[in-house]
């Protein structure tokens, strides 16, 4: 049985009208993305609740097997690798509880952004795509599409216009370029709109991101 600690959540203003659930990378925890809080600031956003939550710690294959905070079980990372699909759907059950709380907290699903960083991502997109309820957003930081060819029988009406940012380094050297280009070929083909930047950078997060993500951020919570 997966344990998750409390996440860590941050509000812009009093009484937020909008809520961005924040997941990290492999081996990180919930304060990873906590600095971005304050860099979004200047975004102008509408008073804003950012939860970050802590993946379990558990064993990664990738990794020999090392216990750390991770979302699923890791494999590979080629286009064809198996995939942990108990591992991905543990997480994206535990991702709905934690968009459920926000909606019995008076957001309205549609205030709501899914957003995630490399394996974070993944269950992010892989959740805001499956979600019985509209959302605000996807918000997908050098990752990919998991379950990829489970997507067309299991994606949500409600979220068939879901807003969708990616990023990707065109240098990243953990998570493929070419692995995060073709989801988002794949998820045009599907019919999403996807709005893709690509930066000239590792596996990490540029300045110039963060800006573009606090604009993409403003445009979609306050449509």
């Amino acid at each position: 049985m997966l344990t998750y600690r409390t996440p860590l959540e941050v509000e812009t203003g009093d009484s937020p009208t909008a809520s961005v659930i924040w997941l990290h990378g492999l081996g990180a925890n919930g304060f990873d993305f906590l600095p971005i809080v304050d860099e979004l600031v200047a975004a102008h956003l509408p008073p804003t609740r950012f939860i970050f939550p802590h993946a379990a710690e558990q064993p990664v294959t990738l990794n020999g097997g090392y216990v750390m905070p991770s979302w699923y079980d890791i494999i590979g990372l080629q286009a064809d690798a198996p995939e942990d699909e108990a591992g991905i759907r543990a997480s994206l059950a535990y991702l709905d509880r934690l968009i459920e709380r926000e909606i019995q907290r008076g957001i309205a699903s549609q205030r709501i952004v899914l957003a995630g960083f490399s394996q974070g991502g993944n269950i992010a997109l892989n959740s805001a795509l499956r979600y019985l309820q509209p959302l605000a957003g996807a918000l997908i930081l050098s990752s990919y599409l998991g379950l990829k060819d489970r997507l067309a029988l299991e994606a949500s009406a409600a979220n068939r216009a879901l807003p969708i940012f990616m990023a990707h380094g065109t240098a990243d050297d953990i998570v493929p370029y070419a692995l995060a280009d073709g989801s988002r070929v794949l998820l045009t083909k599907l019919g999403y709109s996807v709005e893709w930047h690509e930066y000239a950078m590792t596996h990490t997060v540029s300045a110039q991101e963060v800006v573009d993500i606090g604009n993409w951020l403003a445009n979609v919570l306050t449509a």
